[in-house]
């Protein structure tokens, strides 16, 4: 089972840098799921700011969310 999420941080461009409860921290790039249509409001950087640690990942206001493993899995070591 891979480490879960519990801190996130908006950055510039459409990433996220999070830190897991391994102590590491990742960056994620949102972008390539904004051709998906639960993700197509997040272009909106008002609502992609509202990101927040959600169980054992993350979520936004508009209720998408991305699985723990992906989120992991497709992020890169800072």
């Amino acid at each position: 089972m891979n480490p879960k999420a519990i801190d996130v941080k908006v950055l510039d461009n459409y990433e996220l840098e999070i830190l897991f409860d391994n102590s590491e921290k990742r960056k994620f790039d949102v972008k390539p799921y904004f051709k998906f249509k639960q993700f197509k409001s997040l272009e909106n950087i008002e609502m992609f700011q509202t990101v927040k640690i959600s169980g054992l990942s993350i979520e936004w206001k508009n209720g998408a969310d991305i699985c723990p493993d992906e989120l992991y899995n497709n992020s890169k070591s800072l």
